[in-house]
């Protein structure tokens, strides 16, 4: 069964897209966590990091460069974070791998 995800890259599902290219597609999150909150999602369906391949190191490197790109676009400039969260545990609820591109406010460490 298709992910929410793999829905939205094959338009069956709308979303407020942001960037796409032949690799990846980022679009905004429903339920923000930040006045920007950009989800960055390969097309290529992979769960998690965990589940990622040696054959998957481009695409990761092409999500991670992409993603700073995305960030200056929304005007971010450079501050802004990443966030990749890997499994249930971690608070994984679509199981697509997916990078959170989050910014326009002030973040804290330990995130949470």
């Amino acid at each position: 069964m298709p992910t929410l995800f793999e829905k939205i890259i094959a338009r069956e599902i709308p979303a407020d897209i942001v960037h796409e290219d032949d690799l990846c597609i980022a679009f905004r999150d429903i339920h923000p966590q930040a006045p920007v909150h950009v989800l960055l999602v390969p097309k290529k369906p992979i769960v998690n990091l965990y589940d990622a391949s040696a054959d998957d190191q481009s695409l990761l490197g092409h999500l991670l460069a992409t993603a700073p790109r995305i960030a200056e676009r929304l005007g971010l400039g450079d501050a802004f974070r990443l966030n990749i969260n890997n499994g249930t545990g971690a608070g994984q609820t679509v199981f697509h791998l997916h990078l959170h591109i989050l910014g326009g406010r002030p973040f804290a460490w330990p995130p949470g």
